[in-house]
């Protein structure tokens, strides 16, 4: 099967399980999605959803947020990785926004990409599901998969980033980068499928024998 074959395939399956693609991080403003995908890092979206109401609560603002010293926003985010370093991340972001962004989330990947604890992969979380722009974050599920579908030879995220934006048209980016995730975690995980067992495997690759070995971002 070609390239675009599978791109067909791909886009076919998962239109078809998943329609509808909610933010699977619960927030009710773009400053909420800002911390809770910083917190995702290494944590996952299970966790940073139960932890996140508590830090809310405290913290409803962007201004009472900044005005939190970190111990006490560590207090109610200890349970995720790299808490102590979010922590901190989270309380020089928040003054950064009040300082020099009156308070508010800036709009672009430049701006957004000085923020503390803010790499290229949170600012395009935000520019797709916060602000509807297009954007492709790739995560650890969507390098995996993309490399067990053969879209991309998976050098690293970035390249996995520019070969998925290539071959995907630029209106459907924001939801399936969402739709690739839901896959991944029900489907065709990181310790199961291994390029052999999941729908979107066996029909871009009916004759693959062998397991398929990705590359780590």
């Amino acid at each position: 099967m070609k390239k675009l074959e599978r791109v067909e395939v791909v886009q076919s399956v998962l239109e078809r399980l998943y329609p509808k693609t909610p933010s699977p991080l619960n927030h009710d403003n773009i400053f909420e999605l800002l911390i809770a995908v910083l917190l995702s890092a290494q944590c996952t979206d299970e966790r940073v959803n139960m932890v996140t109401p508590d830090l809310f609560q405290k913290a409803p603002s962007v201004r009472k947020m900044a005005s939190l010293p970190a111990h006490e926003i560590l207090e109610s985010i200890k349970s995720c990785g790299l808490a102590p370093q979010k922590a901190k991340a989270i309380e020089r972001l928040s003054r950064m926004l009040v300082d020099n962004y009156q308070a508010k989330v800036p709009e672009s990947f430049e701006e957004l990409e000085k923020l503390p604890g803010v790499g290229h992969k949170t600012a395009s979380v935000v520019m797709s599901q916060g602000f509807g722009h297009p954007a492709f974050p790739v995560d650890t599920h969507i390098h995996r998969l993309a490399q067990r579908w053969g879209l991309t030879n998976g050098i690293n995220v970035s390249h996995t980033e520019r070969d998925m934006k290539r071959l995907f048209p630029e209106d459907r980016w924001n939801k399936l980068h969402l739709q690739i995730i839901f896959f991944g975690r029900e489907h065709c995980s990181a310790r199961s499928c291994f390029g052999l067992a999941c729908e979107i495997c066996r029909t871009c690759y009916p004759r693959r024998k062998n397991p398929v070995k990705t590359k780590k971002p």
